[in-house]
């Protein structure tokens, strides 16, 4: 059972557990307790590839149809791969579409915060 006990700031109360401790700290803390975190990083990920996508698309000026011919692939594909919920994407589609849109795929992993 949660329950405000005090107001730190107007309109935001601070929530605490049965048992004394914060909930809710922090967003990430929140998704970690919840175990929600990697896959709305996940999520997160996807939607940044696909706006980022999108925005080279139109800045090179082209279509749907015209990025699927670029890529070598259908244009059902290629909406997949602009859906930020679908987060099934391969590697090599990945580095398809970057070609196609004069760029290229880098992939890098980081340190991860305590």
């Amino acid at each position: 059972m949660r329950m405000a006990i005090e107001r730190r700031y107007p309109g935001r109360p601070q929530e605490q557990s049965m048992n004394g401790k914060r909930l809710g700290s922090n967003f990430d803390d929140s998704l970690e307790t919840e175990g929600l975190r990697e896959a709305a990083t996940a999520v997160a990920a996807k939607r940044v590839i696909a706006f980022q996508l999108a925005s080279a698309m139109h800045a090179k000026g082209l279509t749907k149809a015209g990025m699927a011919r670029r890529m070598g692939t259908s244009r059902a594909a290629l909406e997949r791969l602009l859906d930020p919920d679908n987060s099934s994407v391969t590697l090599l589609t990945l580095q398809n579409a970057a070609r196609a849109v004069g760029g290229k795929l880098e992939i890098r992993f980081t340190q991860a915060s305590a």
